[in-house]
């Protein structure tokens, strides 16, 4: 906010808004002892190497600061049309979607004095700007032509409708750099757009993970800390039959969190609640019925390719009903690897809530109409705030791919009973769900206490303090009933919310799933896991644990 208050008050026609002026402010904002940046526009396409362009400060000579690349259009000569009244520039003036900026420089010539007192001056005529930093920038270089070193126009090629961009180069091979500073972007006017459109999509559809190591090997997280990985590597055993399950819980995922724009302030009176999901490219499609559901904060980890990551954005962009809520933070964990890493999602999805309560469910699941008001009131009836309390959400499901989702809990009975509704899993894995007690719940009128029972898993409502997830776990199988073994392990209380319910929607089995059904070795791993996990835990809490390991041999 403080940034923003040292542009905020120069008005601005321009579409960046606000965001597009604070490059004035670049020597102010960036570390003191950084000492030259290159500045680019989100709209650039590269079409060479960088390191090219940052050869390039080498060149500047003298009082030489800014390098930038000539405008492509008559803006600033002032003959689009009648009365046409442009901010004063130098010649044609510069564009300033590419800048090389010498920060150590500029603080010693007193930048943000310059440009401040010339957008005043200039402002009292003008009243306001119409490029944004790009007016500043060139008011401040006609008064002052020694600060700027012209870089060759390839180095910033201008789409917008009224460039000459063509006269910049001969052939499109000898491009380096494209910039759609259009607002239509890639539907902008040139006859070599297609070539242009067909390189950028080009470019959204690269592995990351190839960019990253082979081409170009840029560290990264686990590059750093590779002392610690080798070793924790070196103790697996390349030969054991598990070993790629193993393996998994230290690959390091490329992250890009809050994908889409997020804006959300919890409630003032601390019982907000979270929606905590995970999901991949299959289920996207439960995204804006979920929304409909719960009108609350969402956190969502999304397993995707680069390439899934901008057909997702495309997606999104496309729905009226994502793009109307602000209160959705959907983070993407980049693929890689042979497993689903459905735990480290979980447990990103987890990590990026700001309420002080989250409801960890699935993607796949319904919440009924009003639970996220019914879960804020029950924080306060049972005292959340003060007590380990796991609070249950029964579970249901349909084999009908259209439902009448039921509005009430004696609807859900009724369809219960007609045979439209199920408990969850009933008929393939009771003991997930059992402990609930669904025939105590058909009546009850008040939270009740259950107890925990091997392979329980339900869906729960937590403090944010909650354990992560065990990541061991990928794929299918036992990655919640881990995590409900441990909440049980640390004294949390089950308590069943009697008039909450959630549905499960019918969809294609998950490719896991699959694996694990008609793989021998993936159930034989998978068991492997849960006896290493237990031990794990006899060794962490001792005595307390001793019961999971009965309860495992009776069961």
């Amino acid at each position: 906010m403080l940034i923003r208050s040292e542009v905020s008050w120069i008005p601005n026609k321009h579409y960046s808004g606000i965001y597009g002026l604070m490059k004035l402010v670049l020597t102010k904002t960036l570390p003191a002892n950084l000492e030259r940046v290159i500045v680019l526009d989100t709209d650039i396409t590269f079409a060479t190497d960088i390191a090219e362009l940052w050869a390039v400060f080498h060149k500047f000579k003298g009082q030489q600061v800014l390098g930038l690349v000539e405008n492509q259009s008559d803006w600033y000569l002032g003959n689009l049309w009648k009365n046409h009244r442009p901010w004063p520039a130098l010649g044609r003036g510069y564009n300033t979607g590419v800048i090389l900026l010498l920060l150590d420089k500029l603080r010693k010539m007193k930048w943000e004095q310059m440009w401040r007192l010339t957008a005043e001056r200039e402002l009292m005529g003008m009243l306001s700007t119409s490029l944004a930093d790009q007016d500043i920038f060139n008011a401040v270089i006609k008064q002052n032509p020694f600060l700027v070193y012209q870089l060759p126009c390839f180095w910033n090629v201008q789409l917008s409708d009224h460039t000459r961009s063509e006269q910049c180069y001969r052939d499109v091979s000898d491009l380096k750099v494209i910039h759609w500073n259009s607002p239509k972007k890639l539907r902008v006017k040139n006859k070599h757009v297609e070539f242009f459109r067909n390189l950028y999509l080009t470019f959204l559809e690269y592995d990351g993970n190839l960019l990253r190591r082979e081409l170009f090997g840029c560290p990264s997280e686990a590059d750093v800390n590779s002392e610690n990985l080798q070793k924790q590597l070196s103790e697996l055993d390349e030969d054991d039959l598990c070993y790629e399950f193993r393996r998994e819980r230290f690959t390091v995922h490329r992250t890009h969190l809050y994908f889409l724009h997020y804006e959300y302030e919890p409630a003032a009176d601390s019982t907000d609640v979270t929606l905590v999901a995970q999901l991949s490219m299959d289920r996207l499609q439960m995204l804006e019925a979920i929304c409909k559901h719960w009108e609350g904060p969402i956190s969502l980890a999304l397993y995707l390719s680069d390439a899934e990551a901008q057909q997702f954005l495309r997606y999104a962009q496309g729905s009226e009903v994502l793009m109307s809520r602000h209160n959705v933070g959907y983070h993407i964990v980049y693929k890689e690897g042979q497993f689903y890493p459905v735990n480290l999602l979980r447990n990103v999805a987890m990590k990026h809530i700001s309420t002080p309560y989250m409801f960890l469910s699935d993607i796949d699941f319904l919440p009924m109409y009003g639970l996220y008001e019914y879960l804020r009131k029950s924080v306060i009836q049972l005292d959340l705030a003060n007590t380990k309390k796991a609070m249950i959400v029964p579970a249901f499901e349909t084999l009908r791919y259209r439902l009448s989702f039921p509005k009430s809990k004696a609807e859900l009975l009724s369809m219960l009973d007609m045979g439209t509704l199920f408990t969850f899993r009933y008929h393939v894995w009771t003991k997930g769900h059992a402990p609930t007690n669904f025939a105590k719940w058909r009546t009850a009128t008040t939270p009740y206490r259950v107890e925990w029972e091997a392979d329980f898993e339900p869906y729960v409502v937590v403090r944010r303090d909650c354990p992560e997830y065990d990541r061991r776990f990928v794929g299918f199988g036992w990655n919640k009933v881990a995590h409900i073994m441990e909440l049980d392990v640390q004294e949390y209380e089950f308590i069943v919310l009697p008039n909450a319910y959630m549905i499960h929607m019918p969809h294609a089995p998950s490719f896991d799933i699959t694996k694990f059904r008609s793989n021998k070795q993936y159930r034989i791993c998978l068991k492997t896991l849960k006896e290493e996990f237990q031990q794990d835990m006899s060794r962490r809490y001792g005595f307390a644990a001793l019961k999971y390991l009965t309860a495992e041999n009776n069961s």
